[in-house]
């Protein structure tokens, strides 16, 4: 039996998403706002629940372009309001209009990549941990990076979603020690600037 974090339990699409994707470091700037806004989608409600309209959400969404939904207005806010497919919350789609405004911005003057690996200095934070009770929802690092997000015009970015976005992406790798994925995850690490392993 493979040791992995229990939270994946038996379900085939959290333990595919659990043992391929999280806290796997994400480099690219795109696909990192766009785990950012499905975290923020999951406001209130399971992980799992995203993971499985994530297909719908891409389509509906224009593949997470955000210089596509930076363009939208109220006609595709009632087209997404009316998709059964995805989450169908006014305020969570509207922040994702601004949202990618926001990171347009942030794009456009460092790199969004840059902008979120540099608080950790390029390097995933590792806590080291064997139990999943001992793991924070929330830190002073995701509590920074949150009120920065907002700063510039984030919305849906609290610190429980921040850390949770943390996690998902790499910048803090919450594997348990115990996990056959937590030192894989810690050997894909590298110099986002360089390119070059971090370890």
């Amino acid at each position: 039996m493979t040791d992995r974090c229990g939270w994946a339990g038996n379900d085939p699409i959290y333990v595919a998403y659990h043992d391929t994707e999280w806290g796997v470091p994400e480099y690219d700037s795109r696909a990192l706002w766009e785990k950012l806004i499905l975290d923020g989608f999951q406001a209130g409600l399971s992980w799992i629940t995203i993971l499985r309209k994530r297909d719908n959400f891409r389509a509906a969404f224009a593949g997470f372009d955000p210089h596509i939904i930076a363009e939208w207005g109220e006609a595709d806010v009632a087209r997404l309001l009316a998709d059964p497919g995805i989450i169908r919350h006014r305020g969570k789609i509207e922040a994702t209009i601004g949202n990618a405004r926001a990171w347009q911005e942030i794009e456009a003057k460092a790199g969004f990549d840059r902008f979120l690996w540099n608080y950790v200095d390029g390097v995933p934070l590792r806590t080291k941990l064997a139990d999943r009770a001992l793991m924070p929802t929330q830190s002073g690092l995701s509590q920074q990076i949150s009120k920065d997000l907002k700063k510039a015009g984030f919305r849906f970015c609290g610190p429980t979603i921040v850390y949770a976005f943390m996690e998902a992406t790499g910048l803090i790798n919450n594997h348990l020690t115990t996990c056959f994925r937590h030192e894989p995850c810690a050997r894909l690490a590298r110099d986002p600037a360089t390119g070059r392993s971090a370890r």
